[in-house]
């Protein structure tokens, strides 16, 4: 949970600190259409190395950012086995036969329990994660024993464009959270709600009301982190006391998580109670126009990220255009 980085604020004079929060919201999100639009996987290479790039200008370590992608890697292994799995165009690439047997199933069993050992360690779990599927696939695939026993068999086929699309879909998730986590490490919480709500303010001559709206989603995004650090400080103290939210049985397991639900209600209802009464402390009253010691200014910065994205953005747009035109 340590390695939440949505929603938190990193400090520092790098070239998007100082880009004006409005500019920064409108380009992220051209950009993520722009990424949507792009339909070719060099395209999508091509853009997320200029999301690096991005990074580098904004002087955003890397460690940062990959510290950040940890609790979403299981979504990106499932979403690039699910599209090698179900793509069935293009050339075949791989065409193996799985024998399910009772001693190939004891040969995985043992290899899950080698897996969950070294796991214990806390290091290169991600590793040997992708050993534990590459070693069961080996051995369904190699191991046959002449007096085993067959359950049945299942035909591995991998296309070359299973393998294409899902590169191309994991590059776009990782396009789409960097811009955002960009986006949230380089604008304070205080200045993303001031931009959303110059944003949103054309919306109030139909009764939105752009103020309260945009303060929502700035404490949202704010208080990402503090829930998880107070979820991680929770199970670190029921693991002192002998909790152990990794092994037992299914039972046991969620009577534990609601071990852990019931306190983190409890703090997330005492920390909004604070922040009201810290409102409250400042004269803060919904609904009412408030001013600011800091406005906000556009400067030269804005104009280059503003072209830059215009540029980007019309260039996708023609590339997607071209691809559907054949």
């Amino acid at each position: 949970m340590k390695s939440v980085v949505i929603g938190q604020y990193l400090p520092g004079n790098g070239f998007f600190h100082k880009v004006d929060p409005r500019t920064k919201i409108i380009a992220v999100l051209f950009m993520m259409i722009a990424t949507f639009l792009l339909n070719d996987i060099y395209q999508v290479l091509t853009a997320l190395l200029l999301t690096f790039g991005f990074m580098l200008i904004g002087k955003i370590p890397l460690t940062r950012i990959l510290k950040g992608l940890k609790p979403i890697l299981v979504l990106l292994i499932f979403t690039f086995v699910f599209q090698i799995l179900l793509n069935k165009e293009g050339k075949i690439i791989v065409d193996n036969q799985l024998d399910i047997s009772l001693a190939n199933i004891l040969f995985v069993i043992v290899l899950f329990v080698i897996w969950r050992f070294l796991a214990k360690f806390k290091k290169f779990n991600f590793l040997l994660f992708i050993g534990f599927l590459v070693g069961a696939v080996l051995i369904f695939s190699h191991v046959r024993l002449s007096f085993d026993y067959s359950l049945t068999s299942y035909r591995l086929m991998i296309y070359e464009k299973g393998i294409e699309m899902s590169i191309f879909v994991v590059f776009r998730l990782l396009i789409i959270i960097t811009l955002s986590t960009l986006l949230t490490l380089t604008t304070k919480p205080t200045d993303l709600t001031q931009g959303l709500e110059s944003l949103l303010r054309p919306f109030k001559k139909i009764g939105f009301n752009s103020d309260d709206f945009a303060l929502i989603i700035s404490i949202s995004l704010r208080y990402i982190p503090t829930i998880f650090d107070e979820a991680n400080k929770i199970m670190q103290a029921q693991a002192s006391r002998g909790a152990d939210f990794s092994e037992g049985k299914l039972k046991d397991k969620l009577k534990q998580v609601i071990s852990l639900l019931i306190p983190m209600f409890i703090i997330a209802f005492i920390r909004s109670e604070e922040l009201a009464d810290a409102m409250g402390s400042r004269n803060f009253i919904p609904g009412k126009p408030r001013t600011r010691i800091h406005v906000l200014e556009f400067s030269y910065r804005d104009v280059l990220v503003s072209g830059f994205t215009v540029i980007f953005f019309v260039l996708s747009l023609l590339f997607r255009i071209n691809v559907l035109g054949y």
